[in-house]
């Protein structure tokens, strides 16, 4: 229960330091930390990025070593070797790509949701500020004559925090992501040249 009583004490102290825009900001920031440690986890649970053994495969297939191939792809700790393997010797090319094809949708998983959040967080951090500078001028205007340069200062710094925030959940979120993006777009090419290896070593 104190537990409890803390966590709405900082709540309610960030909402008074920035307003709903503030909170929406840590819910946007949370959301975004949440997708980043699911996606590293599945990457490690998939065997992204281990792929000596696939390249040992694609080697050997130009070799016309099918045999030595499926050995490696046995011992593969990436699960694109899955749908890389088939038990049909003559099986269709496409069978196998759409294997390979669903493996990248997989890995593909969440990255609209970060793609999102790195586009609207400085969007809403903008928002913040023009709701904040509005309030700082509506207070100046209510001060009449006896206007204070402090009261301005301070409207303006709230203000600008929100685009802070913004810009704090937006950047690295965009870097994470082109981060995932890239180990992607290697499994990706890895996957077309080992089926086009694959099937190049049936033909021959």
């Amino acid at each position: 229960m104190n537990l409890f009583k803390m966590i709405m004490s900082q709540l309610h102290a960030i909402y008074d330091l920035g307003g709903p825009v503030v909170l929406l900001m840590l819910a946007l920031s949370v959301l975004s930390l949440g997708v980043i440690l699911w996606k590293i986890w599945q990457f490690h649970q998939l065997g992204v990025g281990r792929n000596a053994q696939i390249a040992k495969a694609i080697i050997a297939w130009d070799a016309g070593e099918q045999d030595v191939a499926e050995a490696s792809l046995a011992q593969s700790r990436n699960t694109l070797s899955d749908a890389l393997q088939s038990r049909q010797v003559n099986g269709p090319k496409t069978r196998i790509e759409a294997k390979a094809n669903a493996h990248v949708a997989r890995l593909e998983g969440g990255f609209r949701v970060l793609d999102s959040i790195a586009q609207i967080a400085p969007l809403l951090g903008l928002f913040g500020t023009v709701l904040g500078m509005i309030d700082a001028f509506q207070a100046l205007q209510q001060a009449g004559n006896s206007v204070d340069p402090s009261l301005l200062a301070g409207g303006i710094w709230v203000a600008l925090l929100t685009t802070a925030a913004g810009l704090a959940v937006a950047m690295p979120t965009s870097l994470v992501l082109t981060f995932f993006d890239s180990r992607v777009a290697r499994e990706r090419v890895l996957a077309e040249s080992a089926i086009e290896s694959k099937f190049a070593a049936r033909a021959g």
